[in-house]
C-alpha cells in the first residue's frame, strides 16, 4: 500500500570531492535504476553526487489501478487528469526530504539540481518551482509543469532550466512543455535552455549530449562559487 514501504534513495559519489549533487525523479512505471543509467551515460567533466529516488508504489487509475511506483496518480489522457494535487504534494514532501539530507551532507542549494523524466521531470519543476531559494537547476525530461493553475513560485528566478520534449510525443504533448516554457517565462524566468527532438516518449542520444554540456556548464558556474563539499 502507498505510505508503507520506506523512502528508497540510492547514493552514488565520485572518487573525487563532488562540486554539485543531481537528484534524479524516474517515470511513471520506472524505478530509480532507469535513472541511474541515463547519469551513467551522461560525459560530465567534473565530480557530481548523483542521488535517485524511488517513488511510491501506489495504484494508477489509467493502467487500470494496477499498483506500480508513480509520483502522482493519473486518471487518464488529458492534462487535467494529471492533477493529483494530494499525491504532487505528498510526493513533493519527499523530494524536499532529500534535499534536505544533502544540505546536511554539506551541499549548498545552489550546489543542487532537480531531475527527471516524464512524471518525474514533472516533480522536479513542482518541487523546484515551490522552492525558496536558488538552486543550482531544474532538469525536466518529456515533462510539463503539474498543477500549473494554482502554482505559487517560490523559487529564484535567476535558477537555470533544461527542458527537451520529443515532437512526436504522444504520452506528454509537445503542446504541454511548450505551455509550461511560456508560463516559467511570463513569471520571469530568463535562463531557460529548450530542446526538441525528433523522438516519441523517450531520451534519444542528442538529448544526452546536450544536457551533458548544459550540466557540465552549470556544475562548473557552481564550483567557481562555490568549491566542494
Amino acid at each position: 500500500m502507498f505510505g508503507v514501504e520506506p523512502l528508497s534513495v540510492y547514493i552514488n559519489d565520485p572518487s573525487e570531492k563532488a562540486c554539485a549533487c543531481v537528484i534524479w525523479m524516474h517515470g511513471l512505471g520506472a524505478d530509480a535504476q532507469d535513472m541511474a543509467g541515463l547519469a551513467e551515460q551522461l560525459p560530465l567533466t567534473l565530480a557530481v553526487r548523483h542521488v535517485f529516488i524511488d517513488a511510491p508504489i501506489r495504484p494508477v487509475t489509467i493502467n487500470n489501478r494496477m499498483p506500480m511506483r508513480a509520483w502522482y496518480d493519473i486518471l487518464g489522457v488529458a492534462l487535467t487528469d494529471r492533477e493529483d494535487n494530494a499525491g504532487i504534494k505528498a510526493s513533493e514532501e519527499i523530494i524536499n526530504k532529500v534535499i534536505i539530507n544533502q544540505i546536511q551532507d554539506g551541499f549548498k542549494d545552489k550546489q543542487i539540481f532537480l531531475a527527471g523524466f516524464s512524471q518525474g521531470g514533472a516533480m522536479a519543476l513542482h518541487t523546484g518551482l515551490n522552492y525558496s531559494a536558488t538552486l543550482g537547476g531544474v532538469i525536466a525530461l518529456s515533462a510539463y509543469i503539474p498543477l500549473a493553475s494554482s502554482c505559487k513560485i517560490a523559487l529564484s528566478k535567476d535558477t537555470p532550466m533544461f527542458l527537451a520534449s520529443g515532437i512526436y510525443d504522444q504520452i506528454v504533448l509537445p503542446l504541454w512543455t511548450k505551455k509550461s516554457v511560456e508560463m516559467l517565462q511570463v513569471n520571469g524566468f530568463e535562463n531557460i535552455s529548450k530542446h526538441e527532438y525528433p523522438m516519441e516518449h523517450n531520451i534519444c542520444a542528442d538529448e544526452i549530449k546536450d544536457l551533458a554540456h548544459w550540466l557540465n556548464m552549470q556544475v562548473s558556474l557552481v564550483k567557481k562559487s562555490y568549491g566542494e563539499i
